[in-house]
């Protein structure tokens, strides 16, 4: 076994990193529960590793004791004299075991450590490897497709996309190639786990930091984004320098650069905003293409009243409510859109509450 064991452990060394010392360590403790499997007890049992012959060797230690309660355990003063005449009450002596069929015990073991700590080995390896891409975007292969997921090698992983994390509309073929933003990375039992998302919003930030320089070097900061995957999203910029627009950096010459992304994103169309520290303001960006009327801002509740013209108001609320859903997330508002008209009706409805309430004061004074 000792060439084997010593091949065994310069291969770990040199190609995964595991010391000798660490595998040792845990075949004796293999070894160890196999004696006590054996011998129904195992706590004077040591066992060491032989350097020089790459064998494990299998120690026993009894105490010398007057009278033998337990033969495993102990021996008798008698007996250890004959071995050495120096040897006392309360002396421990060690004395090699050869258990039947420990040697191949012991290689099963060994063998069976160096095959456990290769595979946690792997997985550690792997999972730091793509536990550097959490919050990034990294491209896969598609190997599987069914009706609850796209199963995507990543290389020396592979991932699940699921319904939720798919882009509505995408289809993929085996051997597409696609774009993926790491959500997570987690290390289980059955190894490393990398969860992958198409509809993250931290997608669409990532891919303009890619492919736009100045949002990459911080000239222009995407402040927020709230997306509905594959059909629209509002991202609100700021520029950084006085100098640079940011919309028209984002947007690019001819909308070459929102264009790329649109594409990369099954037709995803995106409204860019200009960032304003005035809140009113923001709300009102947030909700273009509709034009705005009001913007009347609830303090203490954190609600918002927006008034728009009557004609504007289909466009202000958007198809199923998506215009004003996506601008009350992306600016973290509580957004209601009332129309001019209304908004005029409940103002002239709430004074005629005042003035009968003063009427009455009157009349009771």
């Amino acid at each position: 076994m000792s060439k084997e064991m010593q091949a065994a452990f310069t291969l770990l060394e040199e190609e995964k990193g595991i010391s000798p010392e660490v595998v040792i360590g845990a075949i004796a403790e293999a070894l160890t529960a196999a004696y006590k499997k054996q011998y129904n007890q195992s706590q004077n049992v040591t066992i060491e590793y032989n350097d020089a012959k790459g064998d494990f060797i299998v120690y026993s230690t009894r105490e010398v004791v007057d009278e033998v309660f337990d033969s495993r355990l102990e021996m008798s003063l008698e007996d250890a004299l004959a071995l050495n005449s120096h040897y006392q009450i309360g002396d421990k002596i060690r004395f090699e075991e050869k258990p039947k069929d420990f040697a191949r015990t012991a290689a099963n073991a060994a063998k069976q450590v160096i095959m456990n700590k290769m595979r946690e080995e792997s997985h550690t390896i792997i999972y730091n490897e793509f536990k550097r891409y959490e919050n990034e975007i990294i491209q896969g292969t598609v190997e599987r497709v069914d009706d609850r997921a796209i199963f995507i090698n990543l290389g020396k992983v592979d991932s699940m996309l699921g319904k939720r994390d798919q882009i509505p509309g995408e289809r993929y073929q085996i051997g597409d190639k696609v774009k993926v933003y790491v959500s997570a990375v987690e290390q289980s039992k059955k190894g490393p786990i990398v969860y992958v998302s198409r509809t993250h919003p931290e997608l669409l930030k990532r891919m303009f930091e890619k492919e736009i320089p100045e949002v990459y070097d911080g000239t222009v900061e995407i402040v927020s984004i709230a997306r509905e995957a594959g059909d629209r999203a509002k991202v609100i910029v700021k520029s950084n320098d006085a100098n640079v627009d940011a919309i028209g950096t984002i947007v690019g010459p001819r909308g070459s650069r929102i264009r790329t992304l649109v594409d990369e994103l099954h037709g995803e169309n995106m409204d860019i905003i200009e960032w304003n520290d005035d809140r009113a303001t923001l709300i009102k960006n947030a909700l273009k293409p509709a034009q705005v009327t009001d913007v009347i801002i609830d303090e203490a509740t954190g609600e918002t009243v927006v008034v728009v013209p009557d004609d504007q108001l289909s466009l202000a609320i958007g198809k199923r409510g998506q215009n004003v859903r996506l601008a009350a997330h992306v600016t973290n508002n509580k957004i209601d859109i009332k129309s001019q008209t209304k908004f005029d009706q409940e103002a002239v409805a709430v004074q005629a509450e005042e003035l009968e309430a003063d009427l009455a004061d009157e009349v009771l004074d």
